[in-house]
């Protein structure tokens, strides 16, 4: 496979660096650890302009290529996640996290690491005209991260005019990537409902209004949105996850809250289901006489690859993989802020394999350390490929 030689070289730097953050993780904006971390090594490596406090804790580091652009595109933008996840570790591993109740179970750990390497190659090297920003951002499970440094002037400050993402695939082969034009992972939002009822005693349910029965209809409902209401040729999930009623057993409850998630590829299969959860949530308010507070908020976009980026993409995932280790992926249901990034400004986002490990947000999950030199690898074709000297 024709990784990037010095990366070899570089591995097991990388992988310090990677095990070194893994062993403590930070959620959402609270990244002061992780982000002097990345700061630092970016001063080491002799970054042109190295810049903290993006979006609370963002980092970009600013490295010049040896000649001036000659292209449309002057600066290219490389995006790695910091943040890792409120989960308990279960890896028994010699570099587990030391932060109880905290771990690094979606392999943020490693595309900082992995960013961390290419910055590192392309500051000694500068084989490629223009500038490349790479940028460490927090807060992406669940924060808006992107969203943040991008109000903070990210795009603006550092003249990006392309920008690009990579995540860790569970499932797809070390040495091997994924990627797809056009919608690649699901816009998400999320959904809170407070239902008011009549409490009272169990053997007399006819004088009450159960608001677990009101619960239980309504989880029945919305189900019915995406099987009876979505084109099935269209995709959309409606997913309750929480449902809080009662607290003995023979008293019927007063109260009860459900809380879920809706994932939607397209504007108007979005705009659709927000119109039937609400109508579904009237209707059952309706039927059951019960009080019913609905609070529908929109949170990441779908995030949509542009067609000539991908296109570049592909060209060099298999220029370092080989034509038969690039796939096409289909949409996945799960969620990426990078979808703000990809809002603002052309660009891509593709899966790197991680192999046969435990999936994301599992507290058994690992990055796999032999996709360093794969991922790290693609980082730096893409901006020599891209950016020309």
């Amino acid at each position: 496979m024709p990784i990037v030689n010095r990366v070899a070289d570089l591995q097991a730097d990388i992988q310090v660096w990677r095990r070194e953050i893994h062993q403590h993780p930070e959620l959402l904006y609270e990244l002061d650890r992780t982000a002097a971390f990345v700061a630092d090594r970016l001063r080491e490596f002799g970054c042109d302009e190295v810049v903290t406090g993006l979006g609370k804790t963002g980092v970009v580091g600013v490295i010049k290529g040896r000649k001036p652009a000659n292209g449309d595109f002057k600066v290219i933008g490389l995006r790695a996640d910091m943040d890792a996840l409120p989960i308990e570790e279960q890896t028994g591993l010699p570099y587990a996290s030391k932060n109880p109740g905290l771990m690094h179970a979606c392999g943020h750990d490693g595309h900082t690491a992995m960013l961390l390497g290419a910055a590192r190659y392309l500051a000694e090297t500068r084989n490629f005209a223009g500038e490349v920003a790479v940028i460490f951002q927090p807060a992406e499970e669940g924060g808006a991260g992107a969203a943040a440094m991008i109000k903070d002037g990210l795009m603006e400050r550092f003249r990006i005019d392309q920008v690009f993402g990579m995540h860790n695939g569970p499932g797809i082969p070390v040495g091997s990537f994924a990627i797809r034009s056009g919608p690649i992972m699901a816009a998400t939002d999320s959904i809170d409902i407070k239902i008011e009822g009549h409490g009272g005693h169990a053997a007399r349910p006819h004088k009450c209004i159960d608001s677990l029965l009101v619960g239980a209809q309504l989880v029945t409902a919305l189900q019915s949105i995406v099987s009876r209401s979505v084109d099935p040729l269209e995709s959309a999930v409606i997913s309750i996850c929480e449902f809080h009623a009662g607290n003995t057993r023979n008293v019927i409850p007063q109260t009860a809250e459900l809380h879920g998630t809706v994932r939607t590829l397209t504007p108007e299969v979005r705009e659709l289901v927000e119109k039937r959860v609400a109508e579904v949530v009237a209707g059952v308010a309706q039927i059951t006489g019960a009080k019913i507070d609905l609070t529908y908020e929109r949170g990441y976009p779908v995030t949509r690859n542009h067609a000539a980026q991908t296109e570049t993409a592909l060209r060099v995932a298999r220029e370092i993989a080989g034509e038969a280790n690039v796939h096409e992926t289909p949409p996945l249901m799960g969620a990426e802020d990078f979808a703000y990034m990809l809002e603002a400004r052309p660009g891509a986002f593709i899966f790197c394999g991680n192999g046969d490990s435990a999936g994301l947000h599992h507290p058994a999950y690992n990055f796999n350390d032999e996709a360093i030199v794969y991922g790290t690898s693609y980082w730096i074709k893409l901006v020599e490929n891209t950016m020309a000297a």
